[in-house]
């Protein structure tokens, strides 16, 4: 590990024990935290209160930066999310998608034809399917595979930095 790493990791544990003696001796404090539905409400509850943990182990500062390096890739607006196309010819495209704080609309369901498969490359994410019915979570690393008509939604998606997803669509006739 090199030494700014080190260090952040070090300062990262010193903050979450600080935090956690705070929330054993404040019950108003371990009420609110234990009213956090998931890590981004924990995250933003800690920075209210002055906290920086937000930074999961490995993720690199992501100054916006030139088109080579992927996990440069700004953060659109709150509630947003944006699509480059990397590469595509006539029966597949190669999606970089940038949300930050992004959730599909409650009552709208994606069904589309072709093959997705997508990848967390930064932050984390959580989609709902149908059929059958299931949540998944993402951290960078995982993966998914979605199949033609699979209806699908985005439930949640960090906010800024946002996550970033490397997604491949692929036409469902084009498979043999």
């Amino acid at each position: 590990m090199a030494e700014p790493d080190l260090i952040r990791f070090l300062n990262k544990i010193s903050q979450l024990q600080v935090l956690a003696e705070r929330v054993q001796n404040d019950s108003s404090s371990r009420e609110q935290l234990a009213a956090c539905a998931d890590h981004n409400q924990v995250v933003q509850l800690a920075q209210s209160w002055g906290f920086d943990i937000g930074r999961r182990w490995g993720e690199r500062d992501h100054a916006p930066g030139g088109e080579s390096n992927l996990l440069a890739t700004p953060c659109p607006p709150p509630g947003e999310e944006s699509t480059r196309v990397l590469a595509s010819a006539e029966t597949w495209r190669l999606l970089l998608i940038a949300s930050n704080g992004y959730w599909s609309p409650h009552d709208e369901w994606m069904d589309q034809a072709d093959h997705e498969w997508v990848l967390v490359l930064r932050g984390s994410a959580c989609v709902a399917l149908q059929n059958p019915d299931r949540i998944v979570d993402l951290s960078p690393g995982d993966h998914l595979l979605i199949p033609p008509h699979q209806r699908h939604k985005v439930e949640r998606t960090d906010p800024d930095p946002g996550t970033l997803w490397l997604a491949m669509h692929w036409d469902a006739t084009s498979v043999h």
